[in-house]
């Protein structure tokens, strides 16, 4: 098993920053990747960002490129997500998910374990 706590959410105007935080704990030589995805108010849930755990290869959903950086720190199982130029519509809640096996990047399903999500709210 993997556990999986976010934090870092929080309330900033837009235009501003924030950086979430994805801890992992027990079997962590397991994990294959970590992505955040999020889910705003009356939306889906949607694919944000992932790293790779031991490569760092990264990939972006179009609506954050060139905006959010994804990172990870493996000495301390963490991985990062920088979010700047933050606008309204990235308010949701930001959950850290981790997979153990090859598969659709993109698709919530193929990620074994989950955070519980950290909130972020852009305000206007």
């Amino acid at each position: 098993q993997v556990q999986l706590v976010e934090s870092g959410g929080g309330l900033v105007q837009a235009g501003g920053s924030l950086r979430l935080s994805c801890a992992a704990s027990g079997r962590t030589f397991s994990i294959y990747a970590v992505a955040w995805f999020r889910q705003g108010p009356g939306k889906e849930r949607e694919f944000v960002a992932t790293i790779s755990w031991n490569g760092g290869n990264t990939d972006y959903a179009d609506s954050v490129k060139g905006r959010f950086t994804i990172s990870r720190d493996n000495a301390k199982n963490t991985v990062f997500l920088q979010m700047d130029s933050l606008r309204p519509e990235d308010t949701a809640v930001y959950y850290c998910a981790a997979r153990n096996r090859l598969g659709n990047v993109y698709v919530g399903a193929n990620y074994a374990y989950w955070g519980q999500g950290t909130q972020v709210t852009v305000s206007s």
